[in-house]
């Protein structure tokens, strides 16, 4: 990898710089070869999640599993990304941001792959598990990465347009879903779309050639300074580590109950064709897509905590609303889909972000993959106890535990301190 001697160019509070697109000026030639990089990787990191709840209608057939142990594939992804997570956080503090960004790609890549040559539950169960290693560690990687290139007054947007690549990659998921769903037997489709799933070593070979850490991260790594693992739950640190990863649950809870179900919901309870539900859902990706990067820019004005606050009431309304809707009136879920996709996506703008600024640089790692992998593993119950409760209440009354998840983020918000402005050491 090529190595450079000077820091990006850092903007300062008072200083302005033009167009919609200044951000990404600020961030020099080494930085935008990072934001590509860490967008690419949640680009595809997305792609690989998506593509089992796209399927999910043709494995539970192929295997004639309930929904609850449908539900639980997406569980169990979670739980382990997790452990996953909280590795590569440790992993990020020590061998670097960028080595442990193509470490967690590759693993996500070879397993999804491996899914599509399940021939049985149990092993598309284990093999979702280890996909979900790579998954939980990606996204804090490059998080980090770019974090630590922008300049404090962008960095809420800057890291809040990494963010907007999980729509891109859903949105790349649902277009092969469509034709693949629609075009093949399901005995067969369920696999191709595990096996596109390769597409992430392509992206390796961009990594490996011109992407580095910023270079306040080298420095520290050159000196060698190591803080335990243990300093995210000492003094002050344990209180912040506590409330985030609170935050993370509730966020992430609501966020992969929609994840999760809504594909279903829409071809059993709402009676769509697969065309059908690649529309519908295309209208919830694009207003991902425009949430994510919104999102990114309120972060930045009012503040991470109101943000955040800001979208998680407004996306806990607006499910309600989508799961209470009458039957035969489905073009009133054209008109909610747009706004709940960007509301439950533009609550992540501020993640990358909020997380990074929330501790030091020497433990940076290890305390966003930690708060945000634990909160993906509690919150991963979520869709699983929709899947059980859906054979007494109803698939859409279920969903409404989506909800529930946004309020416990609020409740989480009163912990934690605003860090808008903070400058990264």
């Amino acid at each position: 990898m090529t190595a450079v001697s000077a820091r990006p160019p850092v903007t300062t509070a008072t200083e302005e710089v033009g167009g919609p697109f200044g951000w990404f000026r600020t961030l020099g030639p080494q930085g935008r070869r990072a934001f590509a990089g860490a967008f690419g990787g949640y680009a595809l990191d997305s792609y690989d999640f998506q593509v089992l709840p796209l399927g999910m209608v043709a494995i539970a057939a192929y295997f004639h599993i309930s929904k609850g142990q449908a539900g639980l594939l997406t569980t169990v992804t979670l739980v382990v990304s997790a452990l996953g997570g909280i590795f590569s956080g440790m992993l990020i503090d020590r061998v670097g941001r960028v080595r442990t960004l193509m470490i967690t790609v590759a693993t996500y890549a070879v397993f999804t792959v491996l899914c599509g040559f399940a021939v049985n539950y149990p092993m598309l169960l284990t093999f979702r598990a280890l996909q979900g290693l790579g998954f939980g560690g990606e996204w804090a990687a490059g998080a980090i990465l770019v974090a630590e290139y922008a300049s404090a007054r962008y960095r809420g947007r800057t890291v809040a347009f990494v963010q907007s690549a999980w729509a891109v990659g859903w949105g790349l998921a649902v277009i092969v879903a469509t034709v693949v769903l629609d075009h093949v037997s399901g005995a067969m489709a369920w696999r191709i779309l595990f096996w596109t799933g390769a597409l992430p070593g392509l992206f390796l070979l961009y990594l490996r050639r011109g992407v580095t850490d910023a270079p306040l991260t080298r420095e520290q790594q050159a000196a060698r300074t190591r803080t335990p693992v243990s300093a995210v739950f000492r003094g002050g640190l344990l209180r912040t580590t506590l409330f985030a990863a609170l935050l993370a649950t509730g966020v992430q809870g609501g966020y992969y109950t929609i994840a999760t179900w809504l594909p279903t919901y829409l071809k059993t309870v709402r009676h769509l064709g697969v065309v059908g539900t690649g529309s519908y859902l295309f209208l919830l990706i694009t207003g991902a897509f425009v949430g994510y990067v919104t999102g990114g820019y309120a972060t930045d004005w009012l503040g991470r905590r109101k943000a955040i606050a800001l979208f998680a009431v407004l996306s806990a309304a607006i499910i309600i609303a989508y799961t209470h809707i009458p039957a035969g009136q489905n073009n009133l879920l054209l008109v909610l889909g747009f706004p709940l996709g960007f509301c439950s996506s533009a609550i992540f703008s501020g993640f990358g972000s909020y997380l990074a600024e929330l501790y030091p640089g020497s433990v940076r790692g290890t305390g966003q993959g930690l708060t945000y992998n634990v909160g993906r593993a509690v919150g991963a119950f979520f869709p699983t106890a929709v899947g059980f409760q859906a054979g007494g209440h109803g698939l859409g009354g279920a969903l409404t535990y989506g909800a529930v998840g946004y309020g416990i983020a609020v409740v989480a918000l009163f912990g934690l301190p605003e860090t808008r402005g903070k400058e990264l050491g």
